[in-house]
């Protein structure tokens, strides 16, 4: 501590008010106790490397290659996945995985190499460790992917966890993607990124740590593209460099990709292929995605509650009237119980139930926000019974860990006990009774407020880690994908006949498994707009595709054409959810220019015709692992130009949507990959690859549809209508349509159709075990007429 920390905490003081602020004071003052009375000192370290080779021992699907100072296990799973695990480290126990280990290939064999090392073949992937340690994964006609470099760890002399560092090196024209919701994204540049969930700051930039981290890299490059995961939730930080091509003189520079953990094992998985088919074995290791109910991909209104039943009463009247869909309202602001989770304000809400009914008539859901800090202190229902049942986090020398909430000081449930998470599932009994249809996590990361230091809690506070025990600084990362996998849990319990909604502002690897990510507002301004995209883009990538970001983004109220073409991207990503708090304005609730209102409506309409496309996309996510929202180069990494867009992205395989991202712009150029795409605003057509001006009219932004795309979409009478867009000549297309099948778990029957040119029209036919035959909803044609 120094004179810095005394400055902290008096702004603290200033900025948070006296009480609160006295609060974040303490709570600072007695993390900082806790971590130097529980945490050991470091002292001296030994710093150690693999060493020579000795030998190696084959096994199922490859082996062990024993070295001086180590010892690397290589595992080629059947679905191609390549497990790298240093020290004895194996698959499991994993917070990440979705089951047991998968079944190696029997027919990968460790044998040795000819330069004195190990290799394995398999049929989608070669592995070969050279005499030092370094790790070569090539492609089967044996072009290079990736190079682990030998790693260094460095060991306490007293004993602990060891730190330490990997270096890895990929193709010099590769880029890199991942690591969570990262704002600075989609492709992440030469730079250090931290891998620790941070909550986000107020105003801030968004280029700090995100809410939401993952150890998870997609590498693009012309040799292919391939996903590593390190299954290590510790605090650590990736350094990437870019790489450099010799132009030429055949003196490439590679890319780099340097991982720093503080503790933890040392252990990765590779898969290597096509985007659908990296992202499909991701999904088979991680966790098939959940899929809420329909209504979830619809209009969230936040910001309500404060003002309680009349205020909410009030947004979503004034959405009536004003033509704008709305689908749920989130209690946000001034939520009932803020200091009580689970229990409602009964002078704001006296009968919340029958608001809900009131509501859900009229097609809107109320969806409620929970956090995890509970109130601390006796008196609370939570608290009370928490504490008897001793759910609640504990320093090194036993005492409850009391943080800062938004309300005062609070306590947090272990949720890396499962005795914890069950009895926390059950809580959400009482909102649901009350007629909350849907939750959202807040402060997940978890986050306690301080006046200096970091926003969380103590790193020595102790966690169960599902038996295994540890502190928060390996718990910490997976805190909010344990408290997700409570609730989802849970609501699958008390509810069994309905898909829970479940959204996190947090999360880890594998949270896809319970629900999606609202990373909340990324950063203010334009910058926000842009973060919005890149957050979404890059969670999708790591296996999360339901995601979203708040529309306006935090601080005043943003500019009517900036809220505009906030809201036209957002109606194109899962996650929609417009947010304003009392201090922002009121928005497009009603309360608006009548312009706004309007360029709001069309937005919002287009995306309420979409949903159905949402629905679909949501559905092939859990079969297939494929986001919803992809990178431009999805079907054609090979594309260089492509893998450096940023401003453009596919929405399923069949619209391309082109976002305004800079003020005062009506048009922009638009990439388009190979094909025939048409702009759905004209129907003109143009043949990729290929760079096309576009109109962008305040009242649009440019979206194309591929040629021969059939697309579900709501139909003027509210049924299900198919959008389909003419092949071009000589060629077909068609599309797979999974409609909606209600709140429950009956799983869609997948519909299957195809469009071709038969004379001079466009026949489009539903394929059957029977043959094809007419499709079972309306058709609209569109782009006959094209140019």
């Amino acid at each position: 501590m120094d004179g810095r920390d005394l400055v902290r905490s008096v702004r603290a003081v200033g900025s948070m008010g006296p009480a609160q602020g006295l609060r974040a004071v303490r709570a600072a003052w007695r993390g900082h106790r806790a971590d130097a009375a529980g945490l050991p000192r470091r002292g001296p370290e030994r710093a150690r490397a693999p060493g020579a080779v000795r030998e190696g021992v084959p096994g199922p699907g490859g082996g062990v290659v024993r070295f001086v100072r180590s010892e690397l296990r290589v595992l080629v799973a059947g679905s191609g996945a390549v497990f790298l695990g240093w020290d004895g480290a194996g698959p499991e126990p994993s917070y990440a995985l979705a089951g047991p280990c998968p079944e190696p290939d029997p027919r990968a064999v460790l044998e040795p190499d000819t330069d004195g090392g190990w290799r394995v073949v398999a049929e989608r992937v070669t592995v070969a460790v050279s005499r030092q340690g370094a790790v070569d994964v090539l492609t089967p006609g044996g072009v290079l992917l990736r190079r682990e470099l030998p790693p260094r760890w460095w060991e306490p002399a007293g004993g602990g966890p060891a730190r330490w560092m990997q270096r890895s090196e990929v193709p010099a024209d590769a880029r890199f993607f991942g690591l969570g919701g990262r704002a600075p994204g989609p492709r992440l540049r030469s730079g250090r990124y931290r891998l620790w969930n941070t909550g986000p700051r107020p105003g801030g930039t968004g280029d700090g740590p995100p809410p939401c981290t993952m150890p998870v890299q997609v590498v693009v490059a012309d040799a292919g593209t391939h996903l590593v995961f390190h299954d290590n939730p510790w605090d650590g930080t990736v350094t990437l460099l870019e790489g450099e091509e010799g132009r030429g003189s055949g003196h490439d520079r590679p890319g780099t990709s340097e991982l720093r953990m503080a503790g933890g094992p040392l252990r990765c998985w590779v898969m290597a292929g096509t985007p659908a088919r990296v992202l499909l074995a991701w999904a088979s290791l991680s966790g098939a995605p959940a899929v809420p109910p329909g209504w979830a991909f619809g209009h969230h209104h936040a910001g309500a509650g404060a003002g309680g039943a009349e205020e909410v009463r009030r947004i979503v009247a004034g959405h009536r009237e004003h033509g704008l869909p709305l689908d749920a309202v989130h209690l946000d602001s001034g939520r009932p119980g803020a200091r009580e989770v689970f229990t409602v304000g009964r002078d704001r809400f006296p009968a919340l139930p029958e608001l809900a009914d009131e509501l859900r008539q009229d097609g809107v859901r109320l969806v409620s926000g929970v956090g995890p800090a509970v109130g601390a202190g006796p008196g609370g229902s939570v608290h009370d019974r928490g504490a008897a049942g001793d759910v609640f986090v504990r320093d090194a020398a036993g005492a409850v860990v009391r943080g800062v909430g938004a309300a005062g000081e609070a306590v947090f449930p272990d949720f890396t006990d499962a005795r914890v998470r069950a009895w926390w599932g059950g809580l959400y009994a009482e909102p649901l009774a009350l007629g909350c249809a849907g939750f959202w996590h807040d402060g997940d990361e978890p986050t306690s407020l301080t006046a200096f230091g970091e926003a969380t809690l103590p790193r020595s506070a102790r966690h169960a880690l599902d038996g295994a025990g540890g502190d928060h600084r390996e718990a910490h990362n997976v805190y909010a994908l344990c408290m997700a996998r409570a609730a989802y849990e849970g609501l699958r319990r008390l509810a069994p006949d309905e898909r829970p909604c479940v959204v996190s502002r947090s999360g880890w690897a594998g949270q896809q498994r319970y629900g999606g990510i609202r990373s909340g507002p990324v950063a203010a301004g334009w910058p926000g707009l842009r973060a919005s995209l890149a957050v979404v883009l890059g969670l999708g990538l790591c296996g999360v595709p339901l995601a979203g970001a708040d529309v306006g983004g935090p601080g005043d109220a943003p500019s009517p054409e900036l809220y505009v073409r906030w809201l036209q991207l957002g109606a194109h990503l899962p996650l929609l959810r417009t947010h304003a708090l009392p201090r922002e304005g009121r928005r497009h609730s009603g309360e608006s220019d009548a312009d706004v209102v309007a360029l709001a409506r069309a937005a919002l309409l287009e995306r309420r015709r979409l949903q159905p496309y949402f629905m679909t996309l949501a559905h092939l996510a859990r079969r297939t692992g494929a986001p919803p929202v992809r990178p431009l180069w999805w079907a054609t990494p090979e594309d260089r130009a492509l893998r450096d867009c940023e401003d453009a992205f596919l929405l399923g395989d069949g619209l391309l949507v082109a976002p305004v991202t800079a003020p005062g712009t009506v048009r922009r150029t638009v990439p388009l990959p190979r094909g025939r795409w048409y702009d759905t605003a004209t129907e003109r057509a143009y043949e990729g690859p290929a760079r096309v001006p576009a109109d962008a009219p305040l009242e649009r932004i440019p979206v194309f549809a591929r040629a021969g795309a059939v697309l579900p979409v709501r139909g003027p009478g509210g049924g299900l209508e198919l959008e389909v867009w003419a092949p071009a000549r000589g060629r077909s297309g068609g599309g797979t349509v999974l409609p909606d099948t209600g709140d429950g778990w009956k799983e869609p029957e997948p519909e299957r159709y195809t469009t071709r040119w038969a004379g001079s029209r466009v026949v489009v036919e539903r394929e059957g075990d029977d043959g094809a035959g007419p499709p079972p909803h309306p058709v609209r044609l569109r782009g006959v007429r094209a140019r």
